[in-house]
């Protein structure tokens, strides 16, 4: 292969690349009220991520995001540390249904949100890098324990500026505020 062929090649591949991320699934039960949450619990997410404070992390900026809204009441992380040791509850990233009906009762919250932390931190390519996050949330009904919403978002990455000019991308925390602004956004439409 000519060598003049190869820089139109690699623009190429990269912007197949860049096209590759797909829009992300938001689920809404169409039957929800969602006007009559007044208040929500954020349980401890999961961390698939070998950043071990990164559910921490992520479930901090999320809290103080949702509160900023003003639309909904978000109880202390404290509060519901409260409630997950009164119910007894063994893991409280993913309770069931009779847990989650108790622990709403017990600091009485209208919905709980879960979540999943699968990506947080530096992802490398070649001697690119950058920083990345990728986050799913659901949205309890307490009484039924129904998924009423359910939303993922992934935000940073290696862009095509990292890949032709080097850089280390966005700080992990503007990523973060941005990925949990996007969730958000996607609980609110």
């Amino acid at each position: 292969m000519p060598k003049r062929w190869i820089p139109p090649i690699m623009t190429l591949v990269l912007l197949a690349l860049a096209g590759c991320a797909g829009p992300a699934e938001v689920y809404r039960d169409a039957n929800m009220d969602f006007g009559a949450l007044h208040t929500v619990a954020i349980m401890p997410l999961a961390n698939l991520t070998r950043e071990t404070s990164a559910a921490e992390r992520v479930r901090d900026v999320f809290t103080t995001k949702l509160l900023a809204t003003g639309a909904l009441y978000v109880i202390p992380p404290g509060e519901v540390a409260r409630g997950i040791s009164r119910v007894g509850i063994s893991n409280p990233v993913a309770p069931s249904t009779e847990e989650l009906t108790k622990v709403a009762g017990v600091i009485k919250a209208d919905a709980v949100i879960t979540g999943t932390v699968k990506e947080y931190g530096e992802v490398r390519s070649g001697s690119s890098a950058a920083n990345s996050i990728s986050l799913s949330f659901q949205l309890l009904e307490t009484q039924t324990g129904k998924v009423v919403w359910s939303a993922s978002t992934t935000m940073g990455g290696i862009g095509i500026t990292d890949r032709l000019f080097g850089g280390g991308g966005e700080p992990m925390n503007d990523i973060t505020e941005r990925a949990v602004n996007d969730a958000i956004k996607k609980l609110f439409q």
